[in-house]
């Protein structure tokens, strides 16, 4: 059993771009309730299956288990609500060897670009790149499991 501390911020322009290769990533949710999420993800030839339990601030249980392709290709197809999340992933090292995941969205959430560190404890100092905006970690509408329910592509204004 791992603890997941993340923050979420949003991505100012487009020099990230070029910082990294981008991986398609895939996923979708067996369970999207905010109590527990079920989430199965496929990045390029790799699956995993990923269990996580309310968030509290920035922290949360999460448990992960690397699964066989077909089988996430399968549950992706037929047994996750819809739509699925669609994104081209970059990390992005960045000072003091952190890592930055950059989520250039896809599908119905088109237009949507999002940039989050994982921590190793809550007070961990980190420098934020040039090109992160907002944070965003505490608005629920960003999490991936709301997405799939409340679309970017659906939302009013996106000028955050």
């Amino acid at each position: 059993m791992g603890d997941e501390i993340e923050l979420k911020f949003l991505v100012k322009g487009t020099a990230w771009k070029s910082l990294a290769e981008g991986i398609v990533v895939r996923q979708g949710y067996l369970n999207s309730d905010k109590e527990r999420t079920v989430r199965v993800r496929t990045m390029g030839d790799k699956a995993k299956l990923t269990i996580k339990g309310p968030t509290r601030g920035i922290e949360r249980k999460e448990f992960e288990y690397d699964i066989p392709l077909s089988e996430a290709i399968y549950m992706l197809g037929e047994l996750c609500e819809k739509p699925l999340i669609e994104k081209i992933r970059r990390e992005i090292r960045h000072k003091d060897g952190m890592i930055w995941e950059v989520d250039e969205f896809e599908g119905e959430n088109k237009g949507l670009v999002v940039a989050e560190i994982e921590l190793k404890y809550k007070e961990q100092p980190f420098d934020l790149p040039d090109w992160v905006g907002k944070g965003v970690s505490n608005d629920q509408k960003y999490f991936n499991a709301n997405l799939i329910k409340h679309p970017y592509s659906r939302w009013g204004n996106k000028k955050e």
